[in-house]
């Protein structure tokens, strides 16, 4: 077995007027992410696990923010890029093991709907992905509330 291990990590400050998308689901917030893209944290730490498993380099490589074709992307539009790469050099998703990390908004209510769009937008079934939510207990910029951060872990496996 070919087994490839990759973990990733984002964050992104709490702003008014932006939507706020999480593993591509839109949560109801009077705040969002700042970003480039959607600021989507958890799509962006799969998308980097996923790139360091496959080690194809990192998110500001394949999508720079002075590359104006990534503005207000999607973390759908990354993840589907970086499965390309993925496949491209021979990888499959064996399991997928997210954290995200949020003091505000609650997120707790939203855990199954955002791990069932992750799993669709990855192509994997049921059991493949896992998402855990936590907070910091008011400890710092996270547990003030300024912003949202997101883990993630991918075990591939190779066909070579």
């Amino acid at each position: 077995m070919n087994l490839r291990i990759g973990q990733g990590f984002d964050t992104h400050r709490l702003v008014r007027g932006r939507k706020l998308m999480l593993g591509g689901v839109e949560i109801e917030s009077e705040f969002g992410l700042d970003g480039h893209s959607d600021a989507d944290v958890l799509a962006h730490a799969v998308a980097s696990a996923v790139l360091g498993a496959c080690g194809a380099g990192d998110l500001g490589t394949h999508f720079p923010s002075r590359d104006e074709r990534w503005r207000g992307a999607s973390g759908e539009d990354l993840i589907v890029e970086v499965l390309r790469v993925m496949k491209s050099k021979a990888y499959a998703i064996v399991n997928l093991d997210t954290t995200l990390i949020a003091q505000r908004p609650r997120l707790g209510s939203h855990r199954e709907a955002i791990q069932r769009s992750l799993t669709k937008i990855l192509g994997l079934a049921e059991g493949q992905v896992n998402l855990k939510i936590t907070s910091t207990d008011e400890l710092g910029a996270i547990g003030r509330g300024e912003g949202i951060a997101a883990m993630a872990v991918v075990l591939l496996e190779g066909s070579s």
